[in-house]
């Protein structure tokens, strides 16, 4: 193998550990990642280093030449250390075997030969190194024959794959990934020995299933990795809602769609129009149709339906990501919010829609109603292009009401004038049912174009929904009209009554 593979290390980090190494005897190699993208022309920002020897003394001596206030983070028990770089995380760790306990990936280390340290990787093509000095300088390190794996686009793993999935099951889940994002192949040993060990996930960390989910989904064609999920019977074991979508049902000669493929198509349709910032739209494409194993049914006259499963869907969302630890804030909430709206806009396609069915798009959707309509142009998946056409047509037709309504009535992320503490305030009264139904009459009042959206009507709806349910108004907030703001009038709050009121109700 030619010794210019050295120049193709794009950071020159790997000269000086190369330099350093050789200072102090031990013998160094660039291994797993950043080797493997050598070869298929890609940037790597993985930064490992095999020492035969000791990771740690040669971590702190490559430090000290860089400076002597470099900090190195050192793991005695893994015999690893690592520092930052020019922004990026070099570690070291010296050759090592390991061996596993039956419940736990976390492996028993030993010092070992750089034979046995690229035997221990989990897959052909990421056990390969590049020597950084010695003998074999510059020189390609292949004992499992990655390369040609690499050339001929294979997952397989170095040993025995039923002992490398069962040590480490999550590897299990890094097979799918990296054949997701290469567009590579499982040899069929490999994958067998995955559907024979896929019970083993079992002993996986929710966390660690997760983010190799979130790089399966960020990948140019989420369907690969998730089709092999489902073959090899991994994804029933952390999404069996998902699994549920399979399969096609026919009663008296009627027959709905797979959801499953159906919804597999709108995924790889949102990854081919979206980047990595967009992963929870993925996600949300991924689950939009999630409810409607549970809300199939069958009508003689109409055939198949799944009424409400947006819905339903939606309400399905927390314990989802409960379940898979993905984050249980605003993301997820997102989520909820494209699943609960992705059938709206399909009802504001008809000429007669009201602008107050628009209003309440905007107002629900907010900042998100782009990435709807995005959810929803991929959601056509009709084998039929002249339906396709016709769907992709009447979203264009929604997207101009939005548009007019939006600059009309200025909703996307808008906030009643009327709040609960102003409601609470003027009541006396502490949080209640009658606060949110008093807001919500405003609020409507103001969506359905009942009265303006301003401060002044709104005040006035707060006051009227308030007597009507036997409340009496004990403090009073405005004193007086002014002609000067865009919808014509704006109050001038008396603020120290009010800030008065909000000390005592703290």
């Amino acid at each position: 193998m030619s010794t210019n593979l050295l120049v193709k290390l794009s950071s020159p980090i790997y000269q000086l550990v190369g330099e350093v190494a050789e200072e102090i005897g031990l013998v160094a190699y660039a291994v797993g990642g950043v080797v493997r993208d050598v070869f298929l022309n890609r940037t790597s920002k993985d930064i490992d280093i095999v020492v035969v020897g000791s990771g740690i003394e040669l971590a702190k001596a490559v430090a000290r030449r860089i400076s002597p206030s470099l900090r190195v983070n050192v793991y005695k028990n893994f015999g690893t250390a690592q520092f930052t770089y020019k922004g990026e995380m070099v570690e070291f760790v010296g050759a090592r075997r390991e061996s596993y306990s039956h419940d736990s990936r976390k492996p028993i280390v030993e010092n070992g030969t750089l034979q046995d340290d690229l035997s221990r990787r989990d897959f052909t093509i990421n056990a390969l190194a590049i020597a950084l000095n010695g003998p074999q300088k510059g020189q390609l390190i292949d004992m499992f024959h990655g390369l040609a794996d690499l050339k001929d686009k294979l997952i397989r793993t170095p040993l025995d794959p039923d002992v490398t999935f069962s040590d480490d099951p999550l590897r299990m889940l890094r097979a799918i990934r990296f054949a997701t994002q290469l567009n590579f192949t499982i040899v069929p040993e490999t994958f067998a020995a995955i559907v024979r060990n896929a019970h083993r996930l079992e002993i996986i960390s929710r966390e660690r299933i997760a983010d190799e989910m979130n790089k399966i989904m960020l990948s140019r064609q989420p369907s690969i990795g998730i089709k092999l999920l489902e073959q090899s019977g991994l994804l029933v074991q952390f999404l069996p809602e998902l699994v549920a979508l399979k399969g096609v049902e026919v009663m008296k000669g009627k027959r709905h769609k797979d959801n499953f493929l159906h919804t597999l198509e709108v995924v790889d349709k949102i990854a081919a129009v979206t980047g990595s910032d967009k992963l929870y739209l993925r996600w949300a494409a991924l689950l939009h149709d999630i409810a409607k194993p549970r809300t199939k049914r069958f009508d003689d006259k109409v055939g198949w339906s799944f009424h409400g499963h947006e819905f339903v869907g939606a309400k399905m969302i927390p314990k989802i990501f409960q379940n898979l630890k993905l984050p249980t804030n605003e993301k997820m909430k997102y989520v909820q919010k494209l699943v609960g709206l992705h059938l709206r806009p399909q009802a504001l396609v008809d000429d007669c829609a009201t602008d107050s069915a628009v209003r309440r798009l905007l107002f629900d959707a907010g900042d998100d109603i782009d990435d709807l309509m995005l959810l929803c142009d991929a959601d056509i998946t009709s084998k039929n292009p002249e339906k396709v056409r016709k769907y992709l047509d009447n979203f264009q037709i929604v997207r101009r009401k939005l548009v007019e309504i939006e600059a009309k009535d200025k909703l996307r992320n808008w906030r009643p004038p009327i709040d609960g503490l102003l409601i609470m305030n003027t009541f006396e009264l502490r949080p209640s049912l009658a606060v949110g139904e008093i807001k919500d009459a405003v609020c409507n009042a103001i969506l359905d174009g009942n009265i303006g959206n301003n401060y002044v009507e709104a005040y006035q709806k707060m006051i009227d929904e308030g007597i009507s349910r036997g409340l009496t108004p004990k403090h009073f907030y405005f004193q007086e009209k002014v002609e000067n703001t865009d919808d014509g009038c704006t109050i001038r709050v008396n603020v120290k009554s009010l800030q008065r009121a909000m000390r005592g109700k703290n």
